[in-house]
C-alpha cells in the first residue's frame, strides 16, 4: 500500500543533488576568494573583514596612482569580501563557484580613506564583542545583561560616539557585556530587530523588553543607565578599618549559592578585583563527574579528555546561570568512558546539551567557546527539537518528514543556521522532526547523498526529498516547508503554459520565470520569487518554466537569457501581450510592486472638490492615501494601497490625495506627514468627524482588518437606536389595545 506524501505537488527528487558542483572547483574561473582575502575556508565574518581591511589599505587604487592594473586587481578583492561576507553568498560560491553569483556583485568600491577611517569600526577593540546573526540571539538569551551598539559604517555619529563607547566598554569591562553589531553587514539582523537609525543602543535582558537608550552619548551617562539594571548583595563580614583581606567562604556563598561549602579558610591579600574573582573560581566545586545518569535527567555536559580545557575554571559557573531551567551541569571524561563517548562519536571535547528523553537524544554546541553563548545555546536546545544524527539514527526511511541539516562546524554559515533550525523547529513541533549531521565526522553518509556543499539543507518525507534553498533564516525555512505543502508557484511545461498562460481569460495575469537549474542569479531569485507568489496570492498567478528541461520551448518563446521574468497580461480578446521585468532589486517586495504596477486601478485620485462633495458630503465609507510625488515612502506604498482597494473593493472606496498639487486640502485635513492613511465613515445623514481616524500602518491587511473593525463597532452601535425606536413602537401599540 503506498502512502501518501505529505508534499504531494512537491517535484524535486533526489537526482537534483547530483547537480552540485565540488568546493574545490569554486576558484576554476578564476583566483579562489579565500586565497585572495588571504584566509581560510572557515574564516569568521570578523576575520574576512579584517583582511579585506589590510589589502584595501594597500592595494586601493587611491593609493596606486600609477599602476594601470589597480582597478582591476582591488575590483576582484571587493568583489571576493563582497561574497564572502554575506552568508547567503558565500554559500552558493562555495556550491557553484563564480556562476552562482550575480555578475554585478562587488562591482564598486569606496575610497581608501573610508577604508581607513569608516570601515569595521570595532574590530580591534577587545572589550568589546562584535555580534553577528550567528551568535546574536544565544548572546542576549544567555542570562547576562548586553547593552549593545547597532551601528552604520558610513553613520557620522557613529564615529563620534566611538571613542566614547570604547572607554565605555573599559569602565564596565567585567560588570556587563558590551557589544557592536555592524548593521552594514548584518543588514538583515538589524532589521528584525527594528532597527530603524544610527547608531541605536538598546540594553537586552533574558525574558525582558530591550529597553532602548535615549540619553546623552558621554561616559558618565552611560555608566549610570547601566548600572540601574546592575543587582548584587553584599554581605558584611566586620565593622571597622577597611582591610584587604576577604574570608573565602563567604564569597562562595555569595557566589556559589548551590555548592557546598566546606570550612576552608583562606586569605586574599589583594583588592584587585580580576585577582579575587580569579581565587573564587579557583575555589568553586568542579564539575559533577557523570556516566549513565545523561538518560533521565537535562544535562548540560562538558565531555574533556583528562584534564579540563582552560575554560573549565569557568563552566564551573554554568549551574548558577540554568538553573532557574532546570538544566543541571556536569562532566565527562572521555578517556575513563571511551565506550560512551565513542556511542555518541565525541572524539574531542565539547559541550553538548542532553533533553532527558534518553542518552542519544542530544545536541552539540558548535558556537563561541564563552560563557555567555554556552548558556545561551543550552536554554535554545532544551526547549528546541533538534537531534544529532548518526548512521544509527538518519531518518533515510523514516515515514514522518524530517529536516535534516548537512553541516561542518568550521563553516561559519552552517553555525549561523542552527539556532535558526531550533526556532523552526519550536515553530513545526509535532509535524517535522529536525536533526542535524556533521559531515566532518560522519562523511561516508554525507557522500552518499552526495553533499559537497555546507550547510545543505534537505527535507526527507518517504521517498521524496527536497533541498531547502533560500534565506538562512527561521522564516525562510517555514516558508519553504509551506511552499511544500501548499506550493504557491505553478510548475509550467510547454503543455500547460500553453493552455493556462496562452489561453487565459481576459483579466487574468500571469507572472512566470524562465530559468536553469545550473544558473547562479536563478538559484537566488527562487525563494524570493516563491515569496512573491504568496504576497500576490489571488491577484496574480505565479509559474516558472525550466528551460533546462525545455529548451526548445523557451527559444520559441524569445528566452535569451537567465532568469527572464515576465508578466503576461490580456486586457482584450485581440490584446495578447507582456513585458518583461529589467529591475535592478529582484528580492520579492520589488518584484510584487512591478507586477502590480501592471493591473488596473481600484482606487480614485481625488481633488479637492471630489473630496468635499464624495468624501466629506457623501454617503459611502472612504481609506484615503495622502501623498507626495517626491515621497520614497510613499512610492513604496503606492502598490501595497492597491491592494488595500482590491480587499475592500464593494464594502470602502478608496481614493488618494496628491498632497503637493493640493496642498491646501491636505493642510486643512490636517496632513502632517507622508504617507498618512485615514479612515472616513459616513454614518448617517452627515460625517460626525470630518478629520477621519488615522491608521497607523502601511501593511494592506492589517488596514482592511482595522477598517472591518471599525465598521463592525459602527454598525453595532446603529443597532440599540433601532431596538430601542421598536420597543417603544411596540408599547404605544398595546397602551392602544388596552
Amino acid at each position: 500500500m503506498m502512502e501518501r506524501s505529505l508534499f504531494p505537488t512537491a517535484r524535486l527528487l533526489l537526482p537534483l543533488l547530483l547537480l552540485v558542483v565540488l568546493p574545490s572547483d569554486a576558484g576554476a574561473e578564476g583566483v579562489d576568494y579565500y586565497e585572495l582575502l588571504g584566509v581560510s575556508r572557515e574564516a569568521t565574518t570578523r576575520e574576512i573583514r579584517r583582511a579585506f581591511k589590510q589589502l584595501a589599505l594597500t592595494m586601493h587604487p587611491d593609493k596606486n596612482p600609477g599602476d594601470s592594473e589597480a582597478h582591476d586587481k582591488f575590483l576582484q578583492v571587493n568583489r571576493a569580501y563582497e561574497v564572502l561576507k554575506d552568508e547567503d553568498l558565500r554559500k552558493k560560491y562555495d556550491k557553484y563557484g563564480e556562476k552562482g553569483l550575480d555578475e554585478q556583485q562587488g562591482g564598486r568600491y569606496e575610497s581608501w580613506n573610508y577604508y581607513r577611517y569608516d570601515f569595521g569600526i570595532y574590530d580591534d577593540d577587545l572589550e568589546i564583542i562584535t555580534l553577528d546573526s550567528g551568535d546574536f540571539e544565544a548572546a542576549v538569551n544567555s542570562g547576562e545583561i548586553w547593552f549593545i551598539n547597532f551601528y552604520f559604517p558610513r553613520c557620522s555619529h557613529c564615529h563620534q560616539l566611538a571613542p566614547t563607547w570604547r572607554e565605555f566598554a573599559k569602565e564596565m569591562d567585567g560588570v556587563i557585556r558590551i557589544g557592536a553589531v555592524n548593521c552594514g553587514d548584518n543588514n538583515h539582523l538589524c532589521r528584525r530587530k527594528g532597527i530603524k537609525s544610527y547608531p541605536s543602543l538598546l540594553i537586552y535582558r533574558a525574558g525582558e523588553t530591550p529597553e532602548k537608550y535615549n540619553g546623552d552619548r558621554d561616559k558618565d551617562d552611560l555608566v549610570r543607565f547601566s548600572m540601574q539594571f546592575i543587582t548584587t548583595s553584599v554581605t558584611q563580614l566586620w565593622q571597622g578599618k577597611v582591610l584587604k583581606q576577604f574570608l573565602i567562604k563567604e564569597l562562595i556563598k555569595e557566589t556559589c549559592s548551590f555548592c557546598d561549602v566546606v570550612l576552608v579558610f583562606q586569605w586574599i591579600n589583594t583588592l584587585d578585583s580580576k585577582e579575587v574573582y580569579s581565587q573564587v573560581i579557583k575555589h568553586l566545586p568542579d564539575l559533577e563527574l557523570l556516566s549513565a545518569k545523561l538518560a533521565h535527567h537535562r544535562w548540560l555536559i562538558s565531555f574533556t579528555f583528562g584534564e579540563g580545557n582552560a575554560a573549565s575554571n569557568e563552566y564551573k559557573k554554568l549551574q548558577a546561570f540554568l538553573r532557574n531551567d532546570h538544566i543541571q551541569v556536569g562532566r565527562v571524561d572521555c578517556l575513563a568512558d571511551v565506550e560512551l563517548c565513542h556511542s555518541l562519536y565525541i572524539h574531542k571535547p565539547c559541550v553538548a546539551v542532553f533533553k532527558g528523553l534518553g542518552i542519544h537524544d542530544f545536541e552539540i554546541h558548535y558556537g563561541k567557546d564563552v560563557l555567555y553563548n554556552i548558556v545561551g545555546f543550552a536554554k535554545d536546545s532544551i526547549r528546541a527539537h533538534v537531534t544529532a544524527l548518526r548512521p544509527e539514527n538518519f531518518p533515510s526511511d523514516r515515514k514522518e518528514p524530517w529536516l535534516v541539516d548537512f553541516f561542518a562546524p568550521w563553516c561559519p554559515p552552517c553555525r549561523a543556521l542552527l539556532p535558526e533550525l531550533r526556532k523552526a523547529s519550536i515553530q513545526l513541533a509535532g509535524q517535522m522532526k529536525f536533526g542535524t549531521l556533521d559531515c566532518t565526522v560522519h562523511q561516508s553518509l554525507c557522500s552518499t547523498y552526495k553533499i559537497q556543499a555546507y550547510p545543505t539543507t534537505v527535507i526527507f518525507n518517504g521517498s521524496s526529498v527536497h533541498e531547502y534553498e533560500g534565506h538562512h533564516s527561521a522564516d525562510g525555512i517555514l516558508e519553504f516547508i509551506q511552499d511544500l505543502v501548499n506550493p504557491s508557484v505553478v510548475v509550467l511545461d510547454p503543455s500547460s503554459f500553453t493552455e493556462r498562460v496562452t489561453g487565459r481569460s481576459v483579466g487574468q495575469f500571469w507572472a512566470v520565470d524562465f530559468y536553469a537549474p545550473w544558473c547562479g542569479p536563478c538559484q537566488a531569485l527562487k525563494p524570493e520569487w516563491r515569496r512573491m507568489a504568496r504576497l500576490l496570492s489571488g491577484q496574480i498567478l505565479v509559474g516558472s518554466v525550466d528551460c533546462q528541461s525545455f529548451h526548445s520551448f523557451c527559444q520559441q518563446q524569445g528566452v535569451r537569457a537567465y532568469p527572464e521574468i515576465r508578466l503576461y497580461q490580456k486586457k482584450s480578446p485581440k490584446q495578447d501581450r507582456y513585458m518583461t521585468y529589467n529591475g535592478w532589486n529582484r528580492d520579492a517586495h520589488s518584484l510584487r510592486a512591478w507586477a502590480l504596477s501592471a493591473l488596473p486601478r481600484v482606487s480614485v485620485d481625488l481633488t479637492p472638490d471630489t473630496f468635499r462633495s464624495q468624501v466629506l458630503s457623501g454617503k459611502d465609507h472612504w481609506v484615503l492615501d495622502f501623498y507626495a510625488p517626491w515621497c520614497g515612502p510613499c512610492q513604496h506604498f503606492a502598490p501595497e494601497f492597491e491592494v488595500l482597494a482590491r480587499m475592500l473593493k464593494g464594502d470602502v472606496r478608496t481614493g488618494k490625495v496628491d498632497c503637493q498639487a493640493h496642498y491646501h486640502t491636505c493642510q486643512s485635513a490636517g496632513i502632517t506627514s507622508y504617507p498618512t492613511v485615514r479612515l472616513y465613515t459616513y454614518r448617517g445623514s452627515k460625517m460626525f468627524d470630518h478629520s477621519g481616524e488615522i491608521i497607523n500602518s502601511r501593511d494592506a491587511s492589517v488596514i482592511a482588518n482595522t477598517v472591518r473593525q471599525r465598521l463592525q463597532h459602527l454598525s453595532l452601535h446603529k443597532k440599540p437606536k433601532v431596538t430601542s425606536l421598536f420597543l417603544s413602537f411596540f408599547h404605544f401599540l398595546v397602551n392602544i389595545k388596552t
